[in-house]
């Protein structure tokens, strides 16, 4: 890959040990724009409990892997993305969540996901392939060295954040298995098991949690496979064990507790696309000239640190653009 762009400097990057104990839920101002955002794409299926927010459980630390977590390097591709904005604490990062399987509601995620136990943990990688395999956890986790990589991650609710991710380009793993010619795209599929993650039980979604991606954008160095934060095993309430991390689409895109990697020819079905297809795209491109149905797409409220402008495809069309050249970015949303 040819793109070089400046490294992030360090001293952007926030220190974890000064988010720790901080607050542990979001201003009830926040909270509230964020539900009315989205009320209306899930309400009609399911009302969800109220509560009052109370601290999460375990909320002075990161939650850890009953396995070794291996040591996190400096990116591989640091140069490939500049970004100038303070990092988002990981107070807020960890406790304004979306993650339907456990909770509607930001606020009650990470209660909701404390006690998701991710090991045993396998994925499956398969379909049109040479190598079709199914990797242990830690057998994902010693694939490729752990980078952190700072990106800047857009929802499509108008909202944002910049996220110190642990992972590796998920390039590496797809290349263990050896798609075949014939592979244009990458299939996600979430874990299924209500008894584990409460509101599959609800009809929310339709269950499991889908996602995809053509084969291009999955091969990108910065599509990543993440598996933690600053340092440390993902959160449950942020996707653990292992999450997609595709920065310059809106977040949804951004499939977590991955169970299943396939390789195939048509585009596969992803599941807010299938909930509303008038509102949700399958490519989710950030892109600050096409509206929400509901809402403006031109600003948005970055968590802890005011409105600002949207970029287009968030801030990395000039390492992303080239995958959409000639392509009607209207009709392709």
């Amino acid at each position: 890959m040819d793109e070089k762009i400046p490294k992030i400097p360090s001293r952007e990057i926030t220190e974890p040990e000064a988010y720790l104990n901080r607050r542990t839920f979001m201003r009830a101002g926040i909270l509230a724009a964020s539900v009315a955002a989205t009320g209306g794409a899930y309400r009609a299926f399911f009302s969800p409990k109220r509560r009052p927010v109370t601290a999460a459980k375990g909320a002075s630390t990161l939650p850890t892997s009953r396995g070794a977590f291996p040591p996190v390097g400096p990116s591989s591709i640091a140069d490939m993305h500049a970004i100038s904005e303070p990092q988002t604490s990981l107070g807020d990062i960890t406790h304004y969540n979306n993650f339907y399987e456990f909770s509607t509601d930001k606020a009650e995620v990470a209660d909701e996901a404390a006690a998701f136990i991710t090991r045993p943990w396998t994925i499956s990688v398969g379909g049109l392939c040479s190598k079709p395999t199914t990797f242990d956890l830690d057998d994902v986790l010693q694939l490729a060295p752990l980078e952190q990589r700072v990106y800047r991650m857009r929802c499509v609710e108008a909202w944002s954040m910049v996220i110190p991710w642990d992972g590796y380009s998920l390039s590496k793993l797809l290349e263990r298995v050896q798609p075949l010619s014939s592979a244009k795209y990458v299939a996600f599929t979430t874990l299924l098991d209500p008894t584990r993650m409460p509101n599959q039980g609800r009809r929310v979604l339709d269950w499991p949690y889908v996602e995809g991606l053509r084969m291009d954008e999955a091969m990108h160095p910065l599509t990543m496979l993440a598996c933690g934060l600053y340092g440390q095993p993902m959160p449950p309430q942020d996707g653990a064990p292992l999450r997609l991390v595709v920065p310059w689409k809106y977040g949804f895109k951004g499939i977590k507790s991955i169970v299943k990697i396939e390789l195939v020819s048509e585009q596969p079905p992803t599941t807010w696309n299938l909930a509303g297809p008038n509102e949700y795209g399958f490519y989710a491109n950030v892109n600050p000239a096409v509206d929400h149905p509901r809402w403006s797409q031109a600003s948005e409220r970055r968590i802890g640190g005011g409105q600002r402008k949207t970029l287009m495809f968030n801030g990395y069309a000039d390492q992303v653009g080239r995958l959409y050249a000639g392509m009607d970015l209207t009709a392709n949303y």
